[in-house]
């Protein structure tokens, strides 16, 4: 049973989406081109990695924004633009705070050195 179970979504992010499929017909999303694991504290630990929270970089897709902008797989994504991730920031939600075509600061660990490199995010 799941009595009292519910869902919500923040009203400017719905209202954000409305906006757009009804100016668009649809509902561009912002696109990194990267594929990734969440970092957890536990998972930081067992891996003994550099960071408590943020996204390891599996593989950085050719010729996408990521790549464009030398990420590398291996890489740490800790904070895209002003949003650190963490346990309340999940990677998604930050970067659907921008467009397709907005440039953003992202920052990362990248063999062992903090780095901010800019991004012009996809349209996916």
């Amino acid at each position: 049973m799941a009595e009292g179970l519910g869902f919500a979504i923040p009203v400017n992010m719905a209202r954000a989406v409305a906006d757009q499929i009804i100016h668009k017909g649809y509902f561009s999303r912002p696109y990194l081109g990267i594929r990734w694991q969440s970092i957890t504290p536990d998972i930081a630990a067992a891996y003994n990695l550099p960071v408590q929270w943020g996204i390891y970089v599996t593989e950085v897709l050719a010729g996408i924004p990521a790549d464009k902008a030398s990420l590398q797989q291996g890489d740490i994504i800790t904070r895209i633009g002003e949003v650190a991730l963490d346990e309340t920031h999940s990677f998604i939600n930050a970067l659907l705070l921008y467009k397709p075509g907005d440039q953003v600061a992202v920052e990362l660990v990248q063999d062992g050195e903090k780095l901010q490199l800019q991004v012009t995010l996809g349209e996916m």
